[in-house]
């Protein structure tokens, strides 16, 4: 009797049939359980790992790529389609870092209504005066002036009847200014190419082997500029203590004032001196503005004095204004404005306020601290200061010696004809390289990250009126200097108020934040794949494993190339 078949024998016979092999029995695999599970688990091939990644992505269309494998033509077709879309998505990602590495910035404006500090107001006299330590250089100056306007038009103060050049009395200076050195610098007219005749000066550098003219196709304005030009000379000669010129008005620039009905007090005024714009006073109080309008304000009666001390240097007649940030340097120059005698001004005030981003976004500053321009000026810091500190200090190192109007570096002295007969030349031609951009003043000087800016608007009318001059005149205890056709043009009424206690502010913001990058990025790729930030680590899985199994497959090949080599 026979053995029954085994099950594996009769397994083997029902598979076999005519064309068949037979192998070998083959044991059935260990279980996971059985042999273990190892910690990092590759695949064999490249094949298989993308065969995997394309199954079991979560990104739209890799699994097209397996799937038809029948269909060479719809693989093919979809392999384009996902590295057009793959090569598109990163085509968009690099123009949005593009952009983003920028540092575009949107302006956001915003309305606020809170209570503010009033602002610091400037008022000057536009009366130069004679300091008397240069009266007899002046004189000398003003006789120079009328030779050089004869000159060129004719023209004779004397018969003419006006007496601009006044022998004030004085004592004696205490330094004799060499007039010769002035005369070689004298008004010429000056005939350019197209046939317009103009009138300057000329200016040579200490050789006199460089020379140019200063011309104005205005007379008025060549006589001012050159005129300054000698005034400035004069004055840098002076010690740097001489008196002040609003102590010889005493005080009495100022008639009246009042602040939300309030008298103002002489501590409530910072005084000084401009050498074009006479005494200056700015009233500079910590008070706040408690609502708007003209009541609530500053007015004040002031003193438009017309005594024509130097008329070739001021030739207006008024009060020169500027509303500016407290604890700022008032660049009157730059900013004034004037207003007429005779006249009541009334001015509103409207405030900005500006906040901009700092680096990387935009070269500003918080303050003077890290800025490679020391400022000159002991006040805030100002990108007017800032240009002004730079290009005297430019003109210490270029010309030896440092405009007047601007304050001094430690040890260095002020421009004279007498000191620095060239200093003219090198001025101007500094001064022209400022103007056309050429100097690195304007990229050593950003812009403040915080700063205030008014908007005025101004209204006139006569003042006082013709039926009520006399004795408003009378109680202001006003004397009209002879020669003066209309007491009323020596007085002038200014009012300056808050027009709206509401204001703007003025934010730079950035177009691409970090987390406005990420969700832009985010967008992009759900638009192209329909993925997640989990679908990007599949594909940096699939990139390690890649990686890892070209090194493992490299080894494989390595040692299997060495155990091949025939022993020697």
């Amino acid at each position: 009797m026979e053995a029954p078949a085994q099950p594996g024998a009769m397994a083997q016979a029902a598979g076999a049939g005519p064309g068949t092999r037979t192998s070998p029995e083959v044991q059935p695999p260990l279980s996971k359980e059985g042999r273990g599970e190892r910690l990092v688990e590759l695949h064999t091939s490249f094949r298989e790992l993308f065969t995997f990644f394309c199954t079991n992505a979560t990104m739209h269309g890799a699994i097209r790529l397996v799937c038809s494998g029948q269909n060479r033509f719809k693989t093919a077709c979809w392999g384009l389609l996902f590295l057009g879309a793959l090569g598109t998505l990163y085509w968009q990602f690099g123009f949005l870092f593009e952009q983003y590495w920028r540092y575009p910035v949107i302006m956001t404006v915003s309305m606020h209504s809170e209570r503010k500090l009033f602002p610091s107001v400037t008022l000057c006299d536009m009366n130069p005066h004679r300091p008397s330590l240069a009266r007899s250089q002046l004189r000398a100056l003003d006789a120079f002036a009328q030779e050089n306007i004869y000159a060129l038009y004719k023209f004779n103060f004397s018969a003419s009847g006006d007496a601009p050049f006044a022998e004030d009395p004085g004592r004696e200076p205490t330094f004799q200014l060499d007039r010769a050195v002035d005369r070689a610098i004298r008004l010429q007219r000056l005939s350019s190419p197209g046939g317009q005749n103009k009138v300057g000066f000329r200016l040579c550098n200490s050789t006199g082997g460089d020379c140019f003219y200063r011309a104005y196709s205005s007379g008025v304005t060549a006589v001012r500029e050159w005129y300054r030009f000698h005034y400035i000379s004069i004055l840098a000669l002076l010690p740097t203590d001489h008196e002040d010129s609003h102590r010889s008005h005493g005080g009495h620039f100022v008639f009246s004032c009042h602040y939300n009905g309030q008298d103002c007090q002489a501590q409530h005024f910072q005084t000084f001196h401009h050498p074009t714009y006479g005494s200056c006073y700015t009233f500079d109080r910590d008070w706040a503005a408690q609502r708007p309008g003209i009541t609530h304000g500053i007015s004040l009666v002031l003193r438009a004095e017309q005594q024509d001390q130097l008329p070739l240097l001021s030739t207006e007649a008024g009060i020169k204004v500027m509303v500016h940030q407290r604890n700022h340097t008032p660049f009157l120059e730059h900013r004034g404005f004037s207003v007429r005698p005779g006249t009541e001004t009334t001015i509103g005030i409207r405030e900005d306020e500006v906040h901009r981003l700092g680096s990387p976004y935009s070269h500003c500053t918080d303050g003077a601290e890290g800025l490679d321009v020391p400022l000159l000026y002991n006040t805030s810091y100002t990108m007017q200061a800032c240009l002004v500190s730079c290009f005297q200090q430019l003109m210490v190192q270029t010309c030896s010696c440092g405009y007047y109007f601007y304050p001094l570096p430690a040890g260095a002295e002020y421009c004279s004809s007498a000191r620095h007969p060239a200093w003219g030349h090198c001025f101007y031609r500094l001064y022209r390289d400022l103007e056309t951009h050429q100097l690195p003043c304007a990229s050593r000087c950003p812009r403040p990250c915080r700063e205030s800016s008014y908007k005025l608007s101004a209204g006139t009318s006569k003042w006082p009126s013709s039926k009520s001059a006399d004795w408003m005149l009378a109680v202001l205890g006003h004397w009209s200097p002879s020669g003066s056709t209309s007491p009323r043009s020596n007085v002038a009424k200014v009012n300056i108020f808050y027009q709206e206690l509401n204001y703007r502010t003025v934010d730079e913001t950035p177009v691409y934040s970090v987390p406005q990058l990420l969700s832009a990025m985010g967008s992009l790729w759900s638009l192209w794949f329909g993925s997640s930030v989990l679908s990007v680590l599949e594909l940096l899985e699939l990139l390690l494993d890649a990686i890892a199994l070209t090194v493992l497959l490299g080894c494989r090949r390595l040692r299997h190339a060495q155990g091949s080599q025939p022993e020697q």
